[in-house]
């Protein structure tokens, strides 16, 4: 599946957030939105990744900016993830990767010469008419945060 296109319609989904809440990308119409896609809760990359959104958080909020993380783990795994980092944003239940196939965020890996399938970590910025205006493919986990923001010139 290739990533799609900066200037296309992003794809709707629905799925459950770590309360069971069931969340549309449609819910974020009219709002700025950072969909990231990260292999892992608890694993040191996706860690670090999420804790630079949080403690930027913020700032995301004042440049108008909502964040949503999307990972193939659990409701249940969100909800413990969140918890210990203190993440003040959703993470979606992906369990069936329809999220990640969508937005081209599922394929083949390669890890010590081994190839795989998994997440293939990503960040999409979409905008207030549902339209993906930056896609980030090499996500700098620790810094994604201010890597956003430089991407779309806001840094």
């Amino acid at each position: 599946m290739a990533f799609l296109e900066e200037g296309t319609k992003a794809p709707d989904f629905t799925a459950k957030n770590q309360d069971g809440k069931t969340i549309k990308l449609s819910d974020y119409r009219g709002k700025k939105l950072i969909l990231y896609f990260y292999p892992k809760d608890n694993t040191p990359g996706c860690t670090n990744e999420a804790c630079s959104l949080r403690d930027n958080h913020q700032d995301l909020i004042q440049k108008g900016f909502v964040v949503l993380g999307v990972s193939p783990d659990s409701e249940k795994s969100h909800t413990g993830f969140i918890s210990q980092y203190g993440l003040p944003f959703d993470l979606l239940a992906d369990t069936d990767k329809s999220i990640l196939k969508a937005y081209g965020a599922w394929g083949m890996k390669k890890n010590y010469g081994k190839e795989y399938e998994g997440v293939l970590r990503t960040t999409y910025v979409i905008n207030e008419e549902g339209v993906i205006e930056k896609l980030i493919k090499k996500v700098d986990t620790k810094d994604s945060a201010g890597q956003v923001l430089k991407e779309l010139g806001l840094e």
